[in-house]
């Protein structure tokens, strides 16, 4: 794969990787691996935080694996709403 950028950022790059003791070509793979994985981290940090939105909705809809308890299943159609015990 060919890259073209505009020189200082070539030049930055050359810098950078100097500095790490790596080639032009790792230090690019590393910053690619690096975007890749905090990608991940932001979806599971965005799943997170909408079951932590929604965790009394869950709680209420299937119970909580804490205490056993099964929700009553309000907002279902068939009105059980709970999951068949494991």
């Amino acid at each position: 794969m060919n890259v073209r950028v505009d020189e200082a950022t070539a030049q930055a790059a050359r810098e950078r990787a100097l500095a790490r003791g790596v080639s032009v070509n790792r230090y690019i793979e590393e910053l690619v691996q690096r975007d890749a994985a905090e990608v991940g981290r932001s979806f599971v940090d965005a799943a997170a935080d909408f079951m932590k939105s929604y965790e009394s909705v869950f709680a209420e809809e299937f119970g909580t694996a804490a205490t056993g308890e099964r929700g009553t299943g309000a907002g279902t159609e068939s009105g059980t709403g709970s999951l068949p015990a494991a």
